[in-house]
C-alpha cells in the first residue's frame, strides 16, 4: 500500500474520532451544568485542559466562559481539533483516497462536515444539544460504514489503529483532568456533591450503562478501573490498546512482515499494552493517576510516530 494512502486512512479515523470525542466531552459538559448550576462558572476551564491547547485557548478568549469554548472547541475553523477542522481535515484524507475507500463513507465523513460548515453559530450556541449529538451520530454512521462497507483489509486496519489510539489517547485525557478536579475522592468513597461528575465522566465516554451492569454503586475506583482497565469494554484504555496491537499485526501480515520486536511500532505498542495489561489500579493510584496517565499519553505519541516513520516516511535513497 502506499505510504500516502496508509497516512491518509488513518488520520481519517483519528480525526473523525477527535470530533466524535470533542463533541461529547462538551455535551457531557453542558448537562453537568444545568445539574450542579452552582460549579457552572468553573465547569469550562477543564474541557480546554483536556485539549492540551489550554494556552493557545487563553490567546483568544480572556476567560473560559460557556460560549467562549464552545465557540473555540466548535467552530474555531483556526484550531486545528475543533469539530469543524477535524471533520474538514477527515474529508480532505477521505477525498484523496477515494478509490480506496467506500461510496458510503466518503458520503458519511462529506455530509458530516458539509452539516457542521453549514450550521447557524448562534443558534447551537444558543441550544447545543441536537447539534452535539449529531455530530455524534455522524460518527457513529462513519464507523458503522466502514466496518460494513470496506473490505477489511491493510487499509481498513489502518483507520482502526487511528482511531483506536486517538480514543485511548481521549480518554486519559478526560480521567486525568476529572480526577486532577476530583482528586481528594479518588482513593476514598465519593464524596455525594461529587458523585454527579463521577457520572459525568462515565457519560462523556459512553459508559454509565456498561458500568452500571458490572457495578452496583458509583465509586471513584471502580471508575477509574472501569475506564482504564476494563477488559470488555470498548473505549476502556485496555480494549483499546489490545484492538490496536491486533490491526497493527494485521497490517505487518498484509506487508509480508513478522509482527515481532524488530519493528519499531510493533515493539511499543506491544511493550505499552502489556505493561498496561499487569498493571492494577491500585498500584495507579499509589503511584499516581496523573503520572500513570502522562507517561502514557507520551508513548501513544510515540507509537503513532514509530507507524509514520515505518510505514509513511520515504527512506532516504
Amino acid at each position: 500500500m502506499l505510504s500516502r494512502v496508509a497516512d491518509a486512512v488513518l488520520w481519517l479515523g483519528r480525526y473523525v474520532e477527535r470530533a466524535e470525542s470533542v463533541a461529547r466531552f462538551v455535551d457531557v459538559n453542558l448537562y453537568l451544568e444545568l445539574d450542579r448550576p452552582d460549579a457552572a462558572a468553573a465547569a469550562w476551564e477543564p474541557i480546554i485542559a483536556t485539549t492540551g491547547d489550554s494556552a493557545l485557548f487563553r490567546a483568544r478568549h480572556a476567560a473560559a466562559s460557556r460560549d467562549a469554548v464552545l465557540q473555540f472547541l466548535v467552530f474555531d475553523r483556526t484550531y486545528a481539533s475543533s469539530v469543524v477542522s477535524c471533520l474538514g481535515a477527515a474529508r480532505e484524507n477521505a477525498r484523496s483516497i477515494r478509490e480506496v475507500i467506500s461510496l458510503e463513507m466518503w458520503e458519511a465523513v462529506n455530509r458530516a462536515y458539509l452539516d457542521v460548515r453549514s450550521a447557524d453559530e448562534a443558534a447551537v450556541l444558543a441550544a447545543p444539544h441536537d447539534f452535539l449529538a449529531a455530530v455524534k451520530q455522524a460518527s457513529h454512521q462513519f464507523m458503522g460504514a466502514t466496518h460494513l462497507t470496506m473490505t477489511h483489509n491493510e487499509a481498513w486496519h489502518f483507520a482502526r489503529l487511528g482511531r483506536l489510539l486517538e480514543r485511548a489517547d481521549k480518554t486519559s485525557r478526560i480521567v486525568d483532568v476529572k480526577c486532577f478536579q476530583l482528586a481528594p475522592t479518588v482513593e476514598g468513597g465519593a464524596v455525594p456533591e461529587h458523585e454527579i461528575e463521577w457520572l459525568a465522566l462515565l457519560r462523556s465516554n459512553s459508559a454509565f450503562e456498561m458500568y452500571r451492569k458490572r457495578h452496583r454503586r458509583v465509586t471513584p475506583r471502580d471508575v477509574v478501573d472501569f475506564l482504564l482497565f476494563d477488559a470488555e469494554f470498548p473505549r476502556s484504555i485496555r480494549s483499546c490498546l489490545r484492538e490496536a496491537e491486533s490491526s497493527l499485526a494485521a497490517v505487518c501480515r498484509a506487508q509480508g512482515r513478522r509482527a515481532d520486536a524488530r519493528l519499531m511500532p510493533v515493539e511499543r505498542l506491544t511493550s505499552l499494552r502489556a505493561g498496561w495489561e499487569r498493571t492494577q489500579v491500585d498500584d495507579v493510584l499509589r503511584r499516581g493517576l496523573h503520572e500513570t496517565l502522562d507517561t502514557l499519553q507520551t508513548r501513544l505519541n510515540a507509537v503513532g510516530d514509530a507507524l509514520y516513520q515505518t510505514f509513511v516516511a520515504i527512506a532516504p535513497s
